[in-house]
């Protein structure tokens, strides 16, 4: 069986690497041709380009790249074509994903699988008819996306989160972390600015700047900065102007599995974390680990989706848990003094986010069959097999 899979950022990597590692599990000669991050080619894929180049975000940020990604588009559209694979299976970043999937489609009738449902429950309902035009089956990651998918006329499964498969650090893990950074038993704060440059430019001088007023609350506060191999080098010359030393947790020289292993060890450490908006939200609930959310966005980008947001909130966490106890500063709400005093709130008060931490776990899967696994064989069943 030949798949041509293709993802564009670190979250879609994931995804990726736990979709091949079930089908590899349920199908001995399945192989992968496509784009993709460290963890997918850690199974075996050998990425076509570097997968960091289709990680963009936000309208106004796509436009200067738009030349070079439409090359990208048109050459990995032929590349389908020319393998033949018995199924095209696209992750997310949909402005690259849905243009290949719409190019192959118009020249061949390869099956097209698009894991990760479009937000269209928070805003562009038009994006799932549209999609319909290409893909076959969605893979959803939300319990309540499949309606609307079904709806629009495509195949869709819920198959979790692979979130609630990783393994989980323990105490013991935890203090380990503490032990070897230097950190003991201060209050440790989490900071992560995103896993894209460009949402490092924009939210790492902010989040630095909303450190001074908890740093003179908690003098003794230690943070610690999680990164990806794509911004490591733009974290450490942002938190050069921060008002307190940092640890940062540099990818550089480990296996993927090393770094997720010391990454999780930090989540579980931390007495609670700062983060941009985004999949890590349930990255930190898996831990038990409180938080405060912060985004912002080009001035272009911020004014065109606020207007057409359906939602009160963008953090993962609530939307699934359906609560709204997880403090949020986004778009122009995204200001130091705002987001310092939500984090010294939930300092005060850790224990109010996790009941809805635990909430969300349950319903992405927790406890069952691993979404990696739900995903292949949803793959395979709409494939015949």
């Amino acid at each position: 069986m030949k798949v041509f899979i293709i993802a564009g950022e670190a979250s879609g990597d994931k995804l990726g690497a736990a979709l091949m590692q079930g089908m590899k599990s349920l199908q001995n000669d399945v192989q992968f041709q496509g784009v993709g991050g460290p963890l997918m080619e850690s199974n075996g894929l050998q990425s076509r380009f570097p997968m960091d180049e289709l990680s963009v975000m936000g309208i106004a940020e796509i436009l200067p790249k738009y030349r070079h990604l439409m090359r990208r588009i048109n050459e990995t559209a032929e590349a389908v074509v020319a393998a033949k694979p018995d199924v095209l299976i696209t992750i997310d970043s949909p402005d690259f994903s849905l243009r290949v999937a719409r190019r192959v489609k118009a020249k061949s009738d390869i099956r097209t699988v698009h894991y990760v449902a479009p937000t269209v429950w928070a805003w562009r309902a038009g994006r799932a008819a549209k999609m319909a035009q290409v893909i076959d089956h969605v893979l959803a990651l939300f319990p309540f996306e499949p309606p609307y998918m079904t709806e629009a006329g495509m195949e869709c499964d819920f198959v979790g989160h692979p979130v609630v498969a990783e393994p989980a650090a323990d105490t013991i893990a935890a203090k380990a972390f503490r032990a070897d950074h230097g950190i003991g038993d201060a209050p440790m704060m989490l900071v992560l600015p995103g896993s894209r440059r460009g949402e490092v430019g924009r939210l790492a001088p902010v989040f630095g700047a909303a450190l001074g007023p908890v740093m003179a609350a908690h003098p003794d506060m230690r943070i610690v900065v999680p990164t990806t191999d794509n911004v490591t080098e733009a974290v450490r010359a942002a938190v050069c102007d921060w008002p307190v030393d940092t640890v940062i947790l540099d990818p550089t020289g480990m296996t993927p599995e090393e770094y997720g292993t010391l990454k999780r060890a930090a989540f579980k450490a931390a007495d609670m974390a700062l983060a941009a908006s985004g999949t890590v939200s349930l990255e930190l609930a898996a831990a038990d680990t409180p938080m405060v959310i912060a985004y912002d966005m080009s001035w272009l980008s911020r004014v065109i989706i606020s207007r057409m947001l359906k939602v009160d909130t963008v953090t993962l966490v609530s939307l699934v848990s359906e609560t709204r106890v997880i403090p949020e500063f986004i778009g122009k709400a995204c200001k130091p003094d705002a987001i310092a005093a939500g984090v010294l709130d939930v300092l005060a008060a850790p224990d109010a986010q996790r009941a809805a931490m635990a909430l969300t776990m349950e319903r992405l899967g927790k406890g069952g069959m691993a979404p990696g696994e739900r995903a292949a064989r949803a793959v395979l069943r709409g494939l015949g097999h």
